[in-house]
């Protein structure tokens, strides 16, 4: 179904019912990846770093935003060095790729190369966000699939399997969309993404599918056009 998809995880995906780091729930992504790029689909991941520490609670203790979120990228570095060790343990060939420079553990991003690296089957991961502060993982995840030509985002979500009309955790008639638009999304004001990171989906044709990654094969399934969570495109539909 997909070619070349970007994969967005958060760090609260990372964490699972903990905080930190789960080596139950990196095995089991390195699992599920190992399984998409053997059928020769290319991977490139986009980490966020909420299971460290998020820049709005930074914030709330006093530190400067800008330092908060500085903060935040730094948190996604370590979740990516995480993902590549246990990439590698699975035989999965990676490299990552970080928008602040740190070349003693990483390669700075290079859109050309991240390509390069796509195109022999390595998963790339980006870490650092895009580098500067007030900008959300998902916009990074959005420009980043914007500039590698990612034919999709799959937004991997700990907690919900998909795009409501309320929160599914606390009204239990909340209504879940099997598909919507990204002007659905602006109108109806529904929580998926920030609203740079919709524009930039919308404004560049990027589809997205937003799912559970709690449950397992999800991420194959999403790849093989097989239906789960939700999907959202240029199209409304609401």
């Amino acid at each position: 179904m997909y070619k070349r998809v970007l994969l967005k995880l958060s760090g609260e995906a990372l964490a699972g019912q903990q905080n930190g780091l789960n080596p139950v729930v990196l095995v089991r992504i390195a699992e599920e990846v190992k399984e998409v790029t053997a059928l020769g689909v290319q991977v490139a991941i986009v980490v966020g770093g909420g299971n460290f520490i998020r820049g709005k609670f930074a914030e709330q203790m006093g530190i400067d935003r800008i330092q908060a979120d500085y903060m935040g990228m730094l948190g996604t570095v370590i979740n990516a060095i995480a993902i590549q060790g246990v990439f590698e343990k699975h035989g999965i060939e990676t490299r990552i790729q970080t928008a602040i420079e740190m070349s003693k553990i990483a390669e700075p991003f290079i859109v050309r190369r991240a390509i390069r690296h796509l195109e022999k089957g390595r998963v790339v991961i980006f870490a650092a966000g895009t580098g500067s502060p007030y900008f959300s993982t998902d916009t990074t995840a959005a420009l980043r699939a914007s500039e590698i030509k990612a034919d999709v985002i799959l937004m991997a979500k700990n907690g919900t399997d998909g795009v409501y009309n309320d929160d599914p955790n606390k009204n239990k008639n909340a209504i879940k969309y099997d598909r919507l638009g990204y002007n659905d999304i602006i109108r109806n004001n529904l929580n998926v993404m920030d609203q740079t990171a919709i524009a930039m989906c919308k404004d560049n044709g990027l589809d997205l599918i937003v799912f559970s990654m709690n449950e397992k094969g999800n991420i194959k399934k999403a790849v093989l056009g097989e239906h789960v969570g939700t999907i959202v495109c240029k199209e409304e539909n609401v």
